[in-house]
Parts: structure tokens; sequence; C-alpha cells
């Protein structure tokens, strides 16, 4: 199922873990991602691609994490209470510490100029890892920009 031009269900519903209830979002969290991917992913790739000037070469935004039922998000150490849980957050990843920062800069252009609010803008790394949590809730968001990296 297509949530947008670029972005189906399955890649945001990826998990390495093999849970028993497998994984399945409720209708809520489908309309969650659906949101995530029309205004704000593809607002991302596309500035992505423009800002390295790649009109002929595509540029994808891979998504590591999206979608998590409670036994994925157990399994994988997520926070209680994570916005994964509800499709509202998506991690992305990034190869390295320059393409993480420019586009946290871009997501918060796009906060910025359109005037949409964000809940999460955390850049995470892990050992050689790079990516970047974000999250959108449909009411309540707190704007919150952290940077955990270890």
């Amino acid at each position: 199922m297509k949530l947008s031009e670029h972005f189906t269900l399955g890649e945001l519903c990826k998990t390495s873990y093999h849970p028993l209830d497998g994984n399945i979002p409720s209708r809520v969290a489908i309309e969650n991602l659906r949101n995530l991917c029309e205004n704000w992913l593809e607002d991302l790739r596309y500035s992505q691609n423009t800002l390295y000037g790649n009109k002929s070469k595509d540029i994808p935004i891979i998504i590591n994490s999206g979608f998590r039922s409670e036994e994925v998000n157990r399994l994988c150490g997520g926070a209680k209470g994570s916005n994964h849980l509800t499709g509202c957050a998506v991690d992305i990843q990034c190869l390295e510490p320059k393409q993480m920062i420019r586009m946290a800069g871009i997501l918060l252009d796009i906060a910025d100029g359109t005037k949409r609010d964000y809940d999460e803008l955390i850049l995470e790394k892990r050992g050689t890892t790079y990516w970047i949590h974000f999250a959108v809730r449909p009411s309540g968001n707190r704007r919150k920009i952290l940077f955990d990296c270890k």
C-alpha cells in the first residue's frame, strides 16, 4: 500500500525482529504514517535532491524504523510510550554527520516555512551509525530538539 508517491506502508513497518503480532498498524497508525510521508518525508526527499542538485540521480530517504507494535518496541529497546507505537515517528538513516545535519535543517525549514508542528527531532548516533528520529503527532506537538550521540 502506498502512503505517498515514494513511500509504502511496507517500508514503514519493516523490522528485523520477528514478532508474533506481525507488526501490523491500526488504521489510525496508518493515517499518522501517511501524514508523515505526505507532509514531511516527500518534502524532505524533494529538498534533499534539490540541495544536492541531483535532478538526474534520485537520492532516496531510507527509513530504518517507522511503526512499531508493542512487541517490536519492547524487542528493540524502544522507549515506553514511543511515538513509533502510534505511527507518529520515523527513524531516517543518515550516511554521515553532514547528511544528518543537512536533513535536520531541511526538516526545520519545512516546519518554519509551512507553520506545521512536529513533536521531536532527535539527532542520534551509536558507534558509526547515524539517524534522525522525527515525530509528528496529530496534536500536542512539542517541537523538541535533542542530540543523543554516544
